[in-house]
């Protein structure tokens, strides 16, 4: 996400809703209806490993050929060498090895379909999740401000493995249905009379399902939404544990958390409520078809009328018809959490990159560095802007300070200009051509960032001195260590440059941990450095140490420098001061002190007892309320 600075941060994004405008806004972005596109999408995720798909589904029909199959050995090896009389001991043997031999044959055939079912759905999900991740690197990030982190890690964790459960339980269920074919098939023929009397329980069956799928579809949705509220409260209660420690806040934070657990439970318990539901009626069913093939099937084998061996596989045949019905019913709840996660996971790839290339978009070697914005309008709510026709430029190698009350602008400026978000009038221009013409990556290349909390990834110092610049050499990063003063503190660490930093460098002081973005920033050697309060969280022992540093780190390059503290930019050649989105004042230091505007009260403020100002001052100094 852009980075902004400490007040800015509040008054220039636009606010996180509250929990029930959050759910609408996911329902609205994720939607919860069904969409038969899912099943298209998914599959071109499934196709290049299609081979071991169809190797999977010959063996699903291997296996069902197996289970079709016994039963009917069992049938005639009781009619042919056992109830007729002969005694055949042949016969019986043949029976055995054959029952043996598909036995075999059933075990392998299962084995084959799991085992290549398995490794698809891994490297199936496993695309998938790339995808997302590679995607989720490019959207805009107005999209990253209204979405909450632990709701993008439900779909890149939870929703993802529903789709590989539901790979995995496709190829079961359609194993399932050939079964109910075969199963239906092979008792008409071994007795058609008793084969429709075994069905006829089964209109009652398609009653109950017709009763129970939309309210379970209900159900099964509302688990996965509830899912997702609970892992965003769980996501920003551990981000935020430092805060709600500090304000001592842990027990209504547990009640806020404990709210939505609570009610996530409850629609989990629904939801489990649904999916066994149908287990008991298809019991019951079966127990009831069964009846019927004892009473009827045994009252025609003392008739003489039916060979007792068919009413022995018919007893086998309405035991296995009833668990492919049952295992599609407990399949269901797995394949309507799929196509609800299939839904999410689908339109999240399809948020557009806002902030993409042009087709002819340039990547140049090397720039000048002039800046230029004409008449830029923006803001990060439809009909609310920040900038208000904001016209200035930078030229090459000059350094320019934006000062202003919290709300003014400043970082979006800077937002802006790195292209983090589009103008709606105007234009930003970087040496003459606007920067919608530019590569994003020659942005990135040519424009580096010093923010106010710097982030730090888990790795080594001399990584993360290096993350922006890959072909950086040990030497490159120790001088630019040295440069920035943070030499001597990292050679005291235990490993020195090799020393494992922690989640966001957490064994590292806040100005130990800006030292080292100072480092990134001058081994990255871009033409253009935007400080953006860089120094705000540095004690002022560290930020004189680092002034010399900073003028050595601007010298050649255009600079942008935003900062509260107004003794670090005294210095600039030129200082613009923002008040609502519009700029104000311009000029030098000493200029602007002399007009006795509203640098000047601004800068008294830094350095003036709030007893020492005059009311009317003061509330001039800190007009321009924060921006939404």
């Amino acid at each position: 996400m852009t980075a902004v600075s400490g007040a800015d941060k509040v008054s220039e994004r636009p606010p996180r809703a509250v929990v029930g405008s959050q759910i609408s806004m996911d329902e609205e972005m994720f939607g919860a209806v069904f969409d038969g596109g899912v099943i298209r999408r998914f599959m071109s995720y499934v196709l290049p490993y299609r081979r071991s798909i169809y190797w999977a589904l010959a063996a699903v029909l291997v296996f069902t050929g197996a289970q079709l199959s016994i039963p009917l050995i069992i049938r005639y090896a009781i009619d042919e060498a056992i109830v007729s009389g002969n005694g055949d001991v042949a016969l019986l043997t043949l029976a055995i090895a054959v029952f043996a031999a598909v036995i075999t044959v059933n075990y392998a055939a299962n084995y084959l379909q799991d085992r290549l079912v398995g490794l698809a759905g891994e490297h199936v999900i496993f695309d998938l999740r790339r995808a997302m991740f590679a995607h989720l690197q490019h959207v805009a990030l107005s999209f990253m401000d209204k979405t909450e982190i632990g709701r993008m890690m439900s779909r890149l964790q939870g929703d993802v493995n529903s789709l590989q459960e539901f790979l995995e339980n496709s190829i079961t269920a359609f194993g399932d249905l050939v079964l109910l074919f075969g199963i239906v098939v092979i008792m008409l023929m071994l007795d058609f009379k008793l084969g429709l009397l075994t069905l006829s329980v089964v209109p009652t069956l398609l009653i109950v399902r017709i009763i129970w799928l939309p309210r379970a579809r209900v159900a099964f949705r509302r688990a996965r939404e509830t899912n997702s509220i609970t892992n965003g409260a769980l996501a920003e209660g551990i981000h935020a544990v430092r805060t709600v420690q500090g304000m001592g806040r842990e027990g209504v934070n547990f009640q806020l958390y404990d709210d939505k657990a609570r009610e996530n439970l409850a629609s989990h318990l629904r939801s489990a409520k649904f999916a066994q539901a149908m287990v008991p009626v298809v019991d019951t069913l079966t127990g009831a078809a069964m009846g019927v093939v004892i009473i009827v099937g045994g009252t025609q084998v003392l008739d003489s009328t039916l060979d007792i061996g068919v009413m022995v596989a018919f007893l086998f045949y309405v035991q296995r018809f009833f668990d492919p019905i049952r295992s599609l019913t407990i399949q269901y709840s797995v394949m309507q959490r799929a196509m609800a996660s299939g839904q999410r996971i689908f339109e999240v790839l399809e948020v557009p990159l806002a902030i993409s290339d042009k087709p002819d978009a340039i990547d140049p070697a090397v720039i000048e560095g002039n800046i230029g914005f004409r008449n830029v309008t923006f803001g990060y709510t439809k009909n609310q802007p920040i900038l208000k026709g904001v016209n200035f430029e930078v030229k090459q190698g000059e350094t320019v300070a934006l000062v202003g009350p919290t709300g003014s602008g400043k970082t979006s400026i800077t937002a802006l200009l790195h292209r983090f978000y589009d103008v709606w009038d105007g234009s930003v221009s970087i040496d003459g051509h606007d920067v919608r013409d530019y590569t994003k990556a020659s942005l990135g290349r040519h424009i580096a960032m010093v923010l106010q909390d710097p982030f730090l990834f888990t790795g080594t110092i001399f990584e993360n001195i290096c993350y922006r610049t890959a072909g950086a050499t040990r030497d490159d990063v120790e001088r630019a260590a040295t440069v920035v003063g943070a030499h001597d503190f990292i050679m005291q660490l235990p490993d020195g440059y090799d020393t494992v930093l922690e989640q966001q460098g957490r064994n590292l002081s806040l100005g130990q941990r800006q030292l080292l973005s100072f480092a990134r920033a001058l081994v990255a050697d871009a033409k253009i450095l935007v400080l953006d309060e860089a120094t705000a969280n540095i004690d002022s022992y560290t930020e004189r140490q680092i002034q010399t540093a900073l003028a050595r780190l601007l010298k050649g390059r255009t600079g942008i420098v935003i900062a509260h503290r107004l003794a670090t930019i005294r210095g600039a050649d030129r200082i613009i001061v923002l008040q609502q989105g519009r700029i104000v004042e311009t000029g030098p230091h000493d200029e602007l002190i002399a007009k006795n505007g509203l640098y000047a009260r601004l800068y008294a403020l830094n350095y003036a007892s709030f007893d020492d100002i005059p009311d009317d001052m003061l509330r001039e100094a800190l007009s321009g309320p924060a921006q939404t």
